[in-house]
């Protein structure tokens, strides 16, 4: 039996009036919550190297066993903290996706 994992993957764009520093730490309150989010599995995250014109300005990828320990993540009082206090107040635009491999 093949089980399957979830996978979500989120971009954001960031206000134009943002600065390096608000990317910084959204990247680096994003390094705290695999420590305090049991459910996490695997978690990729950073700022854009600004290679191509048009990218986002943040992204992070999240693997979770099933979709339980994504919705753990999602409603987790840590993960909640970290969108309200760094991202919401520079958040010009987010698109996410999650999915099972």
């Amino acid at each position: 039996m093949v089980v399957a994992m979830i996978r979500h993957i989120v971009l954001l764009e960031l206000t134009e009036d943002s600065t390096d520093a608000d990317a910084d730490a959204i990247v680096q309150a994003l390094s705290t919550l695999p420590d305090r989010i049991p459910a996490i599995r695997s978690y990729v995250f950073g700022r854009d190297l600004g290679l191509a014109e048009g990218n986002v300005d943040v992204s992070a990828v999240a693997d979770f066993d099933d979709v339980a320990g994504y919705e753990a993540y999602r409603d987790h009082e840590a993960h909640k903290q970290v969108i309200a206090e760094y991202v919401k107040p520079v958040l010009a635009s987010r698109h996410a996706i999650q999915f099972e491999y």
